[in-house]
């Protein structure tokens, strides 16, 4: 997949929105204005530069950039994180907090998905209807947010999720887009997302709302659910805590 024109397309889209105003509220991430997004975004960018070029966890992060215009940062964030991309191919080494894939290319595509998702909640808080997002870039998407950050995030940094796994036993919902499948399996230890499996209930749409819907970003009904709606939403508690 080409990542990076996916990140480049999506990050115009998103600086377009945030232009309209600055000061408007964003639905989607509650306390948040546009200016605070566009902080953000520009921060992660200059994060994996830093994560890159020095092969290392930055430390003393964040830096203060109040006094940085925020849309003169995110362009001079994004140039950079440009730069770096440019300068690497994808298989060249780079820390990345997923401890099996320890490569440039990690950063490529949790780059592009994070950028899509805030390219949404910039749309919609700028009152915009929502940019298609392609099915490859979705599908791909719903894989990461699954397989990276619930199923690892769960089991490596079980404290974010409080009291959320203490009463799961193992059942599975089964997520389905387009025709392809997971099967998260959720237990007091943690997450296990495979492609086969038993499940007690699922959870389905076409690519797009369902990613949105794993990040929160969209509503129930947005996709379906069948079998046991409470252990679907047991699974929507746990996907937002594993990427507040």
């Amino acid at each position: 997949m080409d990542y990076l024109s996916h990140l480049a397309a999506d990050a115009a889209r998103l600086r377009q929105a945030a232009a309209r105003d600055l000061s408007a509220p964003v639905p989607s991430c509650p306390g948040w204005t546009m200016e605070d997004l566009v902080r953000h975004v520009a921060l992660v960018y200059l994060h994996k530069v830093e994560c890159m070029r020095h092969n290392a966890r930055p430390t003393d992060w964040p830096p203060d950039l109040s006094a940085e215009p925020p849309l003169a940062l995110f362009d001079r964030a994004f140039a950079a994180l440009g730069d770096e991309f440019a300068a690497r191919p994808p298989g060249a080494p780079a820390w990345t907090w997923f401890q099996p894939e320890q490569h440039v290319g990690f950063w490529q595509r949790r780059m592009a998905q994070e950028t899509v998702i805030h390219r949404v909640d910039a749309e919609l808080a700028a009152g915009l209807p929502v940019s298609p997002i392609p099915d490859d870039l979705a599908l791909d998407g719903v894989d990461e947010v699954l397989e990276r950050f619930l199923a690892y995030g769960s089991r490596m940094w079980q404290e974010d999720f409080g009291k959320l796994l203490d009463d799961l036993d193992g059942r599975a919902v089964r997520v389905v887009a387009g025709d392809r499948s997971w099967v998260a399996a959720m237990a007091n230890d943690g997450v296990t997302v495979s492609a086969h499996g038993d499940s007690a209930a699922s959870v389905s749409g076409a690519p797009q709302p369902l990613l949105l819907w794993l990040w929160r970003r969209a509503g129930d009904a947005d996709v379906a659910v069948d079998g046991d709606a409470a252990l679907v939403a047991k699974l929507r508690e746990l996907l937002g805590a594993a990427t507040q």
